[in-house]
């Protein structure tokens, strides 16, 4: 009997309530699939910034009263180039914020646009909302 390696997972999503607690998941998560793929090269900024993104998500859900699932979605788009995608449901759309020095928030977005190869926001996912995604992994192959 013959057995093949299974190929590594291109995908991972975990959907999760908008609550602070799993911000830590969804960075594992990620982490878990850098590991399979054996990009840990990218691991640091990929979790600063899923982290980012997921805190977005669930503030702007404890802001706005929406108690619905947050989605992420992270996966190799190319051999190369790792796409993550954190979809909620509350309304209105991420602003990119420039805190004062003594603000203890409001840098998320400025982070993820700084730290991303590619970022943005949009209205793919599941059901209504939006989602904020980035991409790493472009520059060092194109």
């Amino acid at each position: 009997m013959k057995f093949t390696p299974a190929e590594p997972p291109h995908l991972v999503s975990l959907v999760f309530p908008p609550d602070p607690v799993w911000v830590r998941a969804a960075r594992e998560t990620v982490r878990a699939l850098l590991l399979v793929a054996r990009r840990v090269d990218l691991t640091d900024d990929a979790l600063l910034l899923t982290s980012e993104a997921v805190t977005n998500s669930v503030n702007a859900c404890a802001t706005k009263g929406c108690t619905t699932p947050v989605t992420l979605f992270a996966e190799w788009h190319d051999p190369h180039r790792l796409r993550v995608l954190v979809h909620d449901e509350a309304p209105g759309l991420p602003v990119c914020q420039v805190p004062s020095p003594d603000d203890e928030s409001g840098r998320g977005l400025a982070l993820i646009s700084y730290g991303a190869d590619a970022w943005g926001v949009c209205h793919h996912g599941p059901g209504r909302g939006k989602a904020t995604w980035f991409e790493l992994g472009m520059t060092r192959w194109e």
